[in-house]
């Protein structure tokens, strides 16, 4: 038996995306009645952005994983085509944003050929995440009843996206110059043993960080997402779990003082919890989608034969309820197995890595990720408050496009300097 190289896994595995790519923008033309040549253009045009990637994979980083840019080509293409059939004036624009993120990827790689100097400037990647971070709640728009979002012009941002990458980095630095002091306890606090407190001073600022996100941006999504980010490397940095413990009941003790303070916490709050309290207002769109969800059953209505466009902003927040309704419980269980795998091979890529900072960069970079991930699907499915995050790769807004590209490349050049054999 012949032995292929992860590049030629990468090739084969984007051959047949690519077909499934294609399949699925003919049968959306076919029962939407869009002309068939627009669906094969864009169709062609995705696929061939990520032969672009893979011929870049051969010229720079021929060791990286062979898995990440198959399942972002995947994830990217169903999410594209769940768009067209949706808003198909949005379509085109989606796909501008793939390209500039294809272009972020080949800028990254041909960048970072040594990415550890990343590292050298942590302080400036942390001062530009919370210029970022902070931005909407003083100069953005609100969306949903959250202020994440600035416009330039006719061009929307969510500063939040990159945001999340900066930390990632500021973390990473920090938590391995810092990883010694943190795993030494020499008080004795309640029963548990803590380092000094002056070392504790991050988790302090992180756990404000995330409360005033929430009361200024009103979004808890967002908040849990950055917090649950600096818990998740914190532990991987020190091993010790009493940082998640405490952690934990830091937030949840911060969010019931949110619940009772705000009354736009409250709100969201109250409408996962009873959405019929107001059917035809904020409860609206989560009635919605779980009754898409439910009508999709276990095949699906098939694509183009549902009525997601009854979800407002289903685009965005609730393209994963389209993908339920159109494609049922088998096509909503690839799209979540997707997202697993790729966290999976995220976290494999990090036991693997050869350096202290590209482990932790790896392991946040794959943690951001599954947050986001977990807190709008959960969000749809009403398993958690709705948040106003976005579904990587599949919802439409190039800020989310564009950052979750930069993820995929640095976790590619992490992976082509770690380990021989990534299996």
């Amino acid at each position: 038996m012949i032995a292929l190289s992860r590049r030629n896994i990468e090739l084969l595995l984007l051959f047949f995306v690519s077909i499934s790519i294609f399949v699925s923008f003919f049968l959306v033309s076919q029962t939407t009645g869009q002309p068939a040549e627009n669906a094969l253009r864009i169709a062609g045009f995705l696929s061939s952005m990520f032969i672009v990637l893979h011929i870049a994979n051969r010229h720079f980083i021929r060791e990286a994983d062979p898995a990440l840019l198959p399942l972002s080509a995947f994830l990217s293409g169903l999410g594209l085509v769940m768009i067209w059939r949706l808003k198909p004036d949005l379509a085109i624009a989606q796909a501008i944003w793939v390209l500039a993120g294809t272009a972020a990827i080949l800028v990254v790689l041909s960048l970072l050929k040594r990415y550890q100097w990343l590292k050298d400037y942590k302080y400036t990647w942390a001062i530009a995440g919370i210029i970022l971070l902070f931005a909407p709640a003083f100069i953005g728009v609100e969306r949903g009843g959250a202020k994440l979002w600035l416009n330039f012009g006719p061009v929307s941002f969510q500063p939040a996206e990159m945001a999340k990458i900066l930390f990632v980095l500021f973390l990473a630095a920090y938590l391995e110059e810092k990883r010694e002091l943190l795993s030494i306890s020499t008080k004795r606090v309640f029963g548990f043993w803590l380092p000094e407190l002056k070392h504790l001073g991050p988790l302090i600022v992180m756990w404000l960080i995330s409360l005033v996100i929430l009361v200024l941006e009103r979004d808890l999504g967002t908040s849990l997402l950055f917090f649950g980010l600096f818990l998740s490397m914190l532990y991987v940095a020190t091993g010790r779990p009493i940082y998640v413990t405490f952690g934990t009941l830091l937030f949840i003790a911060g969010a019931t003082a949110c619940y009772f303070a705000f009354s736009h916490v409250q709100a969201r709050v109250d409408i996962w919890l009873d959405p019929w309290i107001d059917p035809s207002g904020k409860g609206y769109q989560i009635i919605q989608s779980i009754f898409a969800i439910a009508s999709g059953g276990l095949t699906g209505a098939g694509l183009g034969l549902g009525h997601p466009t009854l979800i407002p902003a289903v685009q965005t927040d609730f393209i994963f309820s389209s993908i339920a309704e159109e494609l049922g419980l088998l096509g909503s269980v690839a799209v979540v197995l997707s997202f697993l795998l790729f966290i999976l091979r995220g976290l494999k890529i990090a036991l693997l890595a050869k350096d202290d900072f590209g482990r932790l960069v790896a392991v946040g970079l794959a943690s951001v990720f599954a947050l986001q991930s977990f807190s709008i699907i959960g969000g749809t499915t009403k398993l958690i408050p709705l948040t106003g995050v976005t579904l990587p790769y599949m919802s439409y807004g190039g800020s989310s496009i564009l950052m979750n590209f930069i993820l995929l490349a640095l976790l590619l050049v992490i992976s082509a300097k770690g380990a021989s054999q990534v299996e």
